[in-house]
């Protein structure tokens, strides 16, 4: 089995292991299938997404995330957030945080639709922030900048969403 095949394998197991509700994309009203959601709406649509949808609206970048795109986020729960130290998060999300809020988020942001298949095949992506997150592929997995990929390809109209396990933190200049 190739390292893709891998890959693919042990998401689909992690998915069902971790219990991530994915939100099905494919809305119908009668014989007309809805537009497809945007990363903010399946974000939004997910309960294991609602600390980075809270994030998102506080740092002002719902708009963004919701425009044309596209983007793939590697995307933390909200255990991940949990894991950060106590009161990161109540501290990040006050307004006078904003512009660090800002930096990390957009440090999960890749500008275009890279999929998982892609993804295994880079050694790093440059993010919306501007750093660069150093990606691993090994025979357990898929990591991006220390975070684990447990979850790929969650298709929105605008782009992708890979599920990590790990709030990234930017490099400090």
């Amino acid at each position: 089995m190739n390292i893709y095949a891998k890959f693919l394998t042990s998401m689909a197991l992690a998915s069902v292991l971790a219990g991530v509700n994915v939100v099905n994309a494919a809305h119908h009203e009668g014989d007309v299938a809805a537009p497809a959601p945007t990363i903010v709406e399946v974000a939004a649509g997910n309960d294991d997404f609602t600390t980075l949808v809270a994030a998102v609206q506080a740092a002002d970048l719902a708009d963004t995330l919701s425009s044309e795109g596209p983007f793939t986020v590697f995307a933390p729960t909200n255990e991940a957030f949990a894991n950060l130290p106590d009161g990161t998060v109540e501290m990040l999300l006050l307004p006078e945080n904003k512009d660090q809020l800002v930096a990390i988020l957009t440090y999960h942001v890749v500008a275009g639709d890279v999929s998982a298949a892609e993804v295994v095949e880079l050694t790093e992506v440059t993010t919306v922030q501007g750093d660069t997150a150093a990606i691993v592929v090994e025979d357990t997995g898929v990591t991006i900048d220390g975070a684990n990929v447990v979850l790929t390809d969650i298709d929105a109209s605008n782009g992708v969403i890979h599920v990590i396990d790990t709030v990234m933190m930017p490099p400090s200049d």
